[in-house]
């Protein structure tokens, strides 16, 4: 394992009794300050990746580093506290405030008041909403509102690490372009390493450093998006290759009206 390797796969298989693995044999480094994207199916085996690496999941073979350590000798609950985890569905308490869903993390590793309170009004800075944000509740928020709050949970506690499971795709075109652009200029700042599950061929190409793709349980290709656009596998070259066909279909229709 590389010294700036944040995260390392190696021969990682999950066998869930099924007629094939959830995750076959896949090897995979992220580097210390990368953004990732995860592509591929349904099914693929990209969620249970994710899952891997906070120890949600356990291997049935190989092994899973996280930071230089063996995930299975870290304490679970410790070790998720060091990594944040956003996904589509948000899952903010409804009957928490903003302030007190963001100071969840903060509140397990004994923060006092002051500090939990500090740090929720410096994300929500961050996440570019008024400090009032702080005092209202999940269900007096728009979509993007949510997952702007479910990031900035995601980062109270100031882990290294983001694992995002398909953030945006609950949100409306506009929302999620913007935000997932804001995220990328986040990563950038607070030098994350992000690990991003998306459908959307398209967002991964204009957020990630390098784009991973799965089929079938295994990895069949990682790199950066040019040098994917090269691929000699098949499946490879349809998928980056979908925005295109988009942009020519668009172009086609606007072009008869």
């Amino acid at each position: 394992m590389r010294q700036d390797t944040a995260i390392s796969l190696q021969h990682a298989t999950v066998d869930y009794g099924a007629a094939r693995h959830a995750l076959d044999d896949v090897s995979l480094d992220v580097r210390a300050g990368e953004f990732l994207a995860l592509v591929g199916p349904s099914g693929s085996g990209k969620t249970t990746l994710l899952r891997l690496i906070n120890r949600l999941s356990e291997p049935s073979k190989g092994t899973v580093q996280v930071g230089g350590e063996d995930a299975r000798s870290a304490e679970p609950a410790a070790l998720r506290r060091r990594i944040g985890y956003v996904f589509q569905g948000v899952g903010l308490f409804p009957h928490f405030t903003v302030a007190e869903n963001i100071a969840i993390t903060p509140k397990l590793l004994g923060w006092d008041t002051a500090l939990r309170d500090a740090r929720a009004r410096e994300l929500v800075a961050l996440m570019r909403l008024d400090e009032s944000y702080l005092e209202r509740f999940p269900d007096q928020l728009s979509g993007g509102e949510r997952q702007r709050v479910g990031i900035a949970r995601a980062l109270a506690a100031k882990p290294s690490i983001m694992l995002m499971d398909e953030p945006f795709s609950a949100l409306d075109p506009a929302t999620r372009d913007a935000l997932g652009q804001e995220y990328r200029q986040l990563h950038d700042k607070l030098a994350l390493t992000t690990v991003m599950v998306t459908h959307d061929m398209l967002e991964a190409l204009l957020l990630a450093d390098r784009i991973a793709v799965m089929h079938e349980g295994r990895l069949i290709a990682c790199d950066a998006p040019a040098a994917l656009m090269r691929d000699n596998n098949a499946l490879v070259r349809d998928m980056m290759q979908m925005p295109r066909r988009q942009a020519e279909r668009l172009n086609t229709f606007l072009g008869a009206t």
